[in-house]
């Protein structure tokens, strides 16, 4: 647990308790500032970069936020068990958790190797299931429901370079639905994010400059997306104001999912 100065939330819809993985950067890193913007206590769950989750860390707490630094692997059941342990005793059992951690190692099909394929998997799709699972069951035993998001993409539709990338989120999408139908009785829904072309650092680490201009041209909103874009979304479907929405999945792609 770290040195947060924590103090345990309440249930106000300002308090909550959210949950997000993948958090030092990027999306995540949106998803973090507007929850905790919102009010909420957010537990900020990072694989090794420390440094860019002190640093998020410090802007929360800068604003007068509350959060805590929670390392582990998505992968491992044992690392999610113990964050999650770590957030309830902190702050209270989760109302909210974000599935966002992910990789995208880019690799054509005829190379794609065992290990790469299996890792990509891991993360993004068993990551996804193992934080559902062991975050669900709090939530079930704590009797007051709540709410799941689940980063997805547009590239579930198929990607070049990124089949292991794209199966890993087309396994998203199907697990988001069927989570959905399961626990809508029990008070938890379930609904999916699907990001399109987002500024963020993977991007830019594949692109020049002229390729991004590219496909911005080719979004119909004119625009390349921002972290914040997505977060609002997501937001949203975490909030109060979304109560009839579940097993759903919303594009965030400036348009490019209608063409």
């Amino acid at each position: 647990m770290s040195d947060a100065g924590t103090e345990r939330c309440g249930r106000s819809a300002s308090r909550r308790v959210v949950l997000v993985t993948g958090a030092q950067q990027g999306i995540g890193a949106a998803v973090a500032l507007a929850f905790a913007d919102a009010g909420a206590c957010v537990g900020l769950n990072y694989l090794d970069d420390l440094a860019a989750a002190q640093k998020l860390k410090q802007q929360i707490s800068s604003s007068g936020g509350q959060c805590l630094l929670l390392p582990g692997d998505v992968s491992r059941r044992s690392d999610v068990e113990r964050m999650v342990e770590a957030l309830s005793q902190a702050f209270g059992t989760p109302d909210v958790l974000v599935n966002n951690a992910g990789i995208f190692p880019r690799a054509a099909f005829l190379d794609l190797d065992e290990a790469m394929w299996d890792r990509v998997l891991d993360v993004n799709l068993k990551g996804a299931f193992h934080c559902s699972q062991v975050v669900a069951r709090r939530m079930v035993a704590g009797g007051h429901g709540g709410a799941i998001v689940n980063i997805a993409s547009i590239a579930a539709n198929g990607k070049v370079l990124g089949t292991h990338y794209s199966a890993s989120k087309a396994g998203v999408l199907g697990l988001t639905r069927s989570m959905a139908l399961e626990l809508a009785p029990l008070g938890i829904r379930v609904n999916a994010v699907a990001p399109g072309l987002i500024d963020t650092a993977q991007p830019r680490f594949e692109h020049s400059e002229a390729k991004i201009r590219e496909l911005t041209a080719r979004i119909p909103l004119g625009r390349i997306g921002t972290p914040s874009d997505v977060a609002q979304v997501v937001c949203f479907l975490a909030s109060p104001q979304a109560a009839f929405v579940t097993g759903e999945t919303v594009y965030v792609t400036g348009g490019v999912s209608s063409v």
